[in-house]
Protein backbone atom coordinates (compact mmCIF):
# COMPACT_ATOMS: atom_id res chain seq x y z
CA UNK A 1 0.00 0.00 0.00
CA UNK A 2 1.28 3.46 -1.27
CA UNK A 3 0.39 6.37 1.31
CA UNK A 4 -0.05 9.68 -0.64
CA UNK A 5 -0.49 13.56 0.40
CA UNK A 6 -2.81 15.36 -1.87
CA UNK A 7 -2.68 19.03 -2.69
CA UNK A 8 -4.65 20.74 -4.40
CA UNK A 9 -7.92 19.34 -6.79
CA UNK A 10 -7.11 21.24 -10.33
CA UNK A 11 -4.36 21.16 -12.96
CA UNK A 12 -2.45 18.25 -14.24
CA UNK A 13 -0.73 15.65 -11.86
CA UNK A 14 2.34 16.14 -10.28
CA UNK A 15 4.05 12.93 -8.14
CA UNK A 16 6.39 13.85 -5.84
CA UNK A 17 8.93 11.21 -4.27
CA UNK A 18 11.35 11.94 -1.41
CA UNK A 19 14.65 10.70 -0.43
CA UNK A 20 15.76 7.90 1.59
CA UNK A 21 14.88 8.07 5.48
CA UNK A 22 12.60 10.95 4.09
CA UNK A 23 8.64 11.22 3.44
CA UNK A 24 5.83 13.07 2.32
CA UNK A 25 5.72 15.68 4.94
CA UNK A 26 8.94 16.89 3.77
CA UNK A 27 7.49 18.36 1.04
CA UNK A 28 4.28 20.39 2.81
CA UNK A 29 5.11 23.67 2.08
CA UNK A 30 6.79 23.40 -1.30
CA UNK A 31 3.66 21.60 -2.39
CA UNK A 32 1.12 24.07 -1.17
CA UNK A 33 2.44 26.49 -3.45
CA UNK A 34 2.66 24.17 -6.31
CA UNK A 35 -1.17 23.33 -5.58
CA UNK A 36 -1.91 27.02 -7.09
CA UNK A 37 -0.95 25.09 -10.60
CA UNK A 38 -1.04 21.42 -10.20
CA UNK A 39 -2.53 18.58 -8.44
CA UNK A 40 0.43 17.45 -5.97
CA UNK A 41 0.81 14.20 -4.67
CA UNK A 42 3.69 13.65 -2.21
CA UNK A 43 4.24 10.25 -1.78
CA UNK A 44 5.54 8.03 1.07
CA UNK A 45 8.01 5.44 -0.70
CA UNK A 46 8.01 1.92 0.73
CA UNK A 47 9.65 1.42 4.29
CA UNK A 48 8.75 4.78 4.67
CA UNK A 49 6.06 6.94 6.41
CA UNK A 50 2.90 5.06 5.96
CA UNK A 51 3.52 3.22 3.02
CA UNK A 52 3.88 -0.36 2.96
CA UNK A 53 7.14 -2.25 4.36
CA UNK A 54 8.96 -3.80 0.87
CA UNK A 55 12.11 -6.06 1.81
CA UNK A 56 13.53 -5.93 -1.33
CA UNK A 57 13.94 -2.33 -1.94
CA UNK A 58 15.12 -2.42 -5.79
CA UNK A 59 14.56 0.65 -8.22
CA UNK A 60 12.53 -1.67 -10.36
CA UNK A 61 9.97 -2.71 -6.99
CA UNK A 62 9.69 0.43 -5.56
CA UNK A 63 8.99 2.32 -9.07
CA UNK A 64 6.60 -0.56 -10.07
CA UNK A 65 4.72 -0.21 -6.57
CA UNK A 66 3.87 4.12 -7.22
CA UNK A 67 2.80 2.74 -10.60
CA UNK A 68 0.44 0.33 -9.39
CA UNK A 69 -0.86 3.13 -6.98
CA UNK A 70 -1.35 5.53 -9.79
CA UNK A 71 -3.05 3.15 -11.49
CA UNK A 72 -5.55 2.62 -8.84
CA UNK A 73 -5.59 6.60 -8.70
CA UNK A 74 -6.80 6.84 -12.06
CA UNK A 75 -3.43 9.06 -13.25
CA UNK A 76 -2.94 7.69 -16.26
CA UNK A 77 -0.33 10.62 -17.06
CA UNK A 78 1.24 12.99 -14.66
CA UNK A 79 4.10 14.57 -13.84
CA UNK A 80 6.83 13.28 -12.09
CA UNK A 81 9.69 15.02 -9.99
CA UNK A 82 12.10 12.83 -7.61
CA UNK A 83 15.11 14.02 -4.94
CA UNK A 84 17.84 11.88 -3.87
CA UNK A 85 16.73 8.17 -3.89
CA UNK A 86 13.39 9.43 -4.92
CA UNK A 87 15.10 10.76 -8.04
CA UNK A 88 16.23 7.10 -9.07
CA UNK A 89 12.48 5.75 -8.21
CA UNK A 90 11.49 8.29 -10.62
CA UNK A 91 13.92 7.48 -13.51
CA UNK A 92 13.42 3.83 -13.21
CA UNK A 93 9.30 4.60 -13.39
CA UNK A 94 10.39 6.47 -16.55
CA UNK A 95 11.86 3.86 -17.59
CA UNK A 96 9.42 1.21 -17.34
CA UNK A 97 6.36 3.68 -18.15
CA UNK A 98 7.74 6.37 -20.25
CA UNK A 99 4.19 7.14 -21.62
CA UNK A 100 2.66 7.68 -17.97
CA UNK A 101 5.52 10.29 -17.89
CA UNK A 102 4.83 14.11 -19.11
CA UNK A 103 8.07 15.23 -17.87
CA UNK A 104 10.71 14.47 -15.22
CA UNK A 105 12.28 16.62 -12.67
CA UNK A 106 15.67 14.89 -10.99
CA UNK A 107 16.41 16.74 -8.30
CA UNK A 108 20.62 16.08 -6.95
CA UNK A 109 20.98 12.82 -8.12
CA UNK A 110 22.32 10.68 -11.42
CA UNK A 111 21.98 7.48 -13.16
CA UNK A 112 24.96 6.25 -11.22
CA UNK A 113 26.16 3.96 -8.78
CA UNK A 114 27.50 5.59 -5.41
CA UNK A 115 29.67 4.81 -2.28
CA UNK A 116 27.87 4.44 0.80
CA UNK A 117 27.59 7.50 3.08
CA UNK A 118 24.72 6.39 5.70
CA UNK A 119 26.14 3.48 7.24
CA UNK A 120 26.89 5.16 10.72
CA UNK A 121 23.24 7.19 9.69
CA UNK A 122 21.80 3.43 9.99
CA UNK A 123 23.57 2.47 13.41
CA UNK A 124 22.62 5.70 15.28
CA UNK A 125 18.85 4.62 13.66
CA UNK A 126 19.10 0.92 15.03
CA UNK A 127 20.29 2.21 18.38
CA UNK A 128 17.04 4.55 18.49
CA UNK A 129 14.87 1.48 17.06
CA UNK A 130 15.85 -0.62 19.89
CA UNK A 131 15.84 1.87 22.67
CA UNK A 132 13.57 3.06 25.25
CA UNK A 133 12.74 6.65 24.25
CA UNK A 134 10.31 8.91 26.35
CA UNK A 135 11.34 12.22 25.03
CA UNK A 136 12.86 13.48 21.47
CA UNK A 137 15.91 15.11 23.36
CA UNK A 138 16.78 11.62 24.28
CA UNK A 139 16.53 10.31 20.74
CA UNK A 140 19.22 13.05 19.31
CA UNK A 141 21.06 12.76 22.08
CA UNK A 142 21.76 9.04 21.08
CA UNK A 143 21.35 9.90 17.35
CA UNK A 144 24.45 12.79 17.73
CA UNK A 145 27.02 9.56 19.09
CA UNK A 146 26.87 8.40 15.01
CA UNK A 147 25.63 11.69 13.30
CA UNK A 148 27.35 15.15 14.82
CA UNK A 149 25.42 17.62 12.70
CA UNK A 150 22.13 18.94 14.04
CA UNK A 151 20.18 19.69 10.88
CA UNK A 152 20.49 16.17 9.64
CA UNK A 153 19.65 15.09 13.15
CA UNK A 154 16.47 16.71 12.84
CA UNK A 155 15.68 15.87 9.44
CA UNK A 156 15.85 11.73 10.51
CA UNK A 157 13.98 12.49 13.62
CA UNK A 158 11.00 13.78 11.92
CA UNK A 159 10.52 10.48 11.35
CA UNK A 160 9.61 9.91 15.22
CA UNK A 161 6.35 8.75 16.39
CA UNK A 162 4.94 8.83 19.58
CA UNK A 163 3.35 5.43 20.81
CA UNK A 164 1.66 4.37 23.70
CA UNK A 165 5.13 2.77 24.71
CA UNK A 166 7.70 5.94 23.94
CA UNK A 167 8.88 6.79 20.76
CA UNK A 168 9.45 4.89 17.85
CA UNK A 169 10.78 5.34 14.01
CA UNK A 170 8.14 5.40 11.61
CA UNK A 171 10.04 3.49 8.86
CA UNK A 172 10.62 0.11 7.72
CA UNK A 173 14.36 0.22 9.08
CA UNK A 174 15.74 -3.38 8.95
CA UNK A 175 14.46 -3.73 5.36
CA UNK A 176 16.35 -0.22 4.44
CA UNK A 177 19.31 -1.91 5.86
CA UNK A 178 19.34 -4.88 3.68
CA UNK A 179 18.40 -3.17 0.84
CA UNK A 180 20.74 -0.21 1.17
CA UNK A 181 23.31 -1.67 -1.15
CA UNK A 182 20.89 -1.93 -3.89
CA UNK A 183 19.84 1.38 -2.90
CA UNK A 184 23.03 2.66 -3.99
CA UNK A 185 23.43 1.18 -7.56
CA UNK A 186 21.80 3.14 -10.52
CA UNK A 187 18.16 2.37 -12.08
CA UNK A 188 18.05 -0.34 -13.89
CA UNK A 189 17.54 1.61 -17.78
CA UNK A 190 18.94 -0.30 -20.81
CA UNK A 191 17.75 2.44 -23.38
CA UNK A 192 17.88 6.03 -23.14
CA UNK A 193 14.65 7.73 -21.94
CA UNK A 194 13.14 10.43 -24.51
CA UNK A 195 11.17 11.91 -21.65
CA UNK A 196 11.60 15.99 -21.32
CA UNK A 197 13.93 15.71 -18.17
CA UNK A 198 15.78 18.72 -15.72
CA UNK A 199 18.02 17.41 -13.43
CA UNK A 200 18.72 19.99 -10.79
CA UNK A 201 21.67 20.34 -8.85
CA UNK A 202 22.89 22.23 -5.28
CA UNK A 203 25.99 24.60 -6.18
CA UNK A 204 28.15 22.90 -3.16
CA UNK A 205 26.80 19.17 -3.42
CA UNK A 206 29.24 16.22 -5.18
CA UNK A 207 25.89 14.26 -5.92
CA UNK A 208 25.35 15.08 -9.42
CA UNK A 209 29.25 16.37 -10.87
CA UNK A 210 31.00 17.18 -14.06
CA UNK A 211 31.81 13.17 -14.44
CA UNK A 212 28.51 11.87 -14.11
CA UNK A 213 27.15 14.03 -17.16
CA UNK A 214 27.88 12.18 -20.21
CA UNK A 215 25.86 9.21 -17.93
CA UNK A 216 23.37 11.62 -17.67
CA UNK A 217 22.93 12.35 -21.23
CA UNK A 218 23.03 8.76 -22.60
CA UNK A 219 20.34 7.66 -20.65
CA UNK A 220 18.54 11.09 -21.03
CA UNK A 221 19.36 12.87 -24.39
CA UNK A 222 16.54 14.90 -23.81
CA UNK A 223 17.51 16.74 -20.25
CA UNK A 224 18.41 20.04 -19.13
CA UNK A 225 20.21 20.75 -16.40
CA UNK A 226 20.37 23.92 -13.86
CA UNK A 227 22.13 24.64 -10.81
CA UNK A 228 21.05 26.41 -7.67
CA UNK A 229 23.93 28.64 -6.50
CA UNK A 230 24.92 28.79 -2.70
CA UNK A 231 22.72 25.28 -1.92
CA UNK A 232 23.54 21.57 -0.70
CA UNK A 233 22.09 18.08 -1.20
CA UNK A 234 18.65 19.43 0.33
CA UNK A 235 18.30 22.39 -2.28
CA UNK A 236 14.70 22.43 -1.85
CA UNK A 237 15.02 22.43 1.85
CA UNK A 238 17.88 24.98 1.29
CA UNK A 239 16.59 27.20 -1.30
CA UNK A 240 12.77 26.44 -1.65
CA UNK A 241 11.68 29.79 -3.92
CA UNK A 242 14.79 29.59 -6.53
CA UNK A 243 13.62 25.70 -6.32
CA UNK A 244 10.03 25.66 -6.87
CA UNK A 245 10.69 28.47 -9.32
CA UNK A 246 12.62 26.07 -11.80
CA UNK A 247 10.15 23.52 -11.39
CA UNK A 248 6.97 25.20 -12.48
CA UNK A 249 8.52 27.06 -15.15
CA UNK A 250 10.02 23.78 -16.57
CA UNK A 251 6.75 21.88 -16.27
CA UNK A 252 4.75 24.78 -17.97
CA UNK A 253 6.51 25.43 -21.09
Amino acid sequence: MIHAKQYGESGPALVVLHGLFGNADNWHSIAKNWSETFRVYCIDLPNHGQSSALSDASYTNMAQAILQWAQETGLDKFYLLGHSMGGKVAMQMAALAPDNIIKLVVADIAPVDYPPSHTQIIKGLKAIDEADLTSRKQADSLLSKYEPSLPVRQFLLKNLERTDNGFKLAISLDNIAQSYTTILKKPEIDSPIQTPTLFIKGEKSDYIIADYQQDIIGLFPNAEFKMIPDTGHWLHAEKPIPFSSLVKRFLNK
